[in-house]
């Protein structure tokens, strides 16, 4: 077994074959995924897993360079960014218009993790920095 926080086989797998500049969403149960883009459905019940829980775990196998957000997460006042933000510290987060942030997952996301946030515009995109 593990023995790092990270249990789900099929996160731990995508993130062991990213290489640098390659990214990962992290989406609440409502964003859409394009059909082209893996999905990792954690789901169970609406707030279950969490936006933030599920980021945690990621962070714990993921050395992230650069992250994005929908503007309307940070202009809708959520606490949600709030904690991104301080779980992030030392990492450039960018703001998108939420259309903006779905085409840049559908165009460089190798996989999109679906949680049970029900928080509107909890979504993140992390990019793979190097460790050296």
């Amino acid at each position: 077994m593990k023995k790092t926080a990270l249990l789900n086989s099929e996160i731990s797998y995508v993130i062991a074959k990213m290489g640098h500049l390659d990214m990962i969403a992290i989406g609440d149960c409502g964003l859409p995924v394009p059909s082209h883009v893996p999905k990792i459905d954690i789901a169970l019940t609406a707030g279950v897993p969490g936006f933030i829980e599920t980021l945690q775990a990621v962070l714990s196998e993921l050395h992230v360079e650069k992250a994005w957000v929908a503007s309307e997460l940070v202009s809708g006042g959520s606490p949600v960014y709030g904690q991104l933000t301080e779980l992030l510290q030392g990492v450039q987060i960018g703001h998108l218009p939420h259309e903006t942030f779905k085409t840049r997952i559908a165009e460089y996301a190798v996989a999109v993790i679906r949680t049970g946030e029900c928080t509107p515009y909890a979504n993140v995109i992390l990019q793979s920095g190097v460790t050296f």
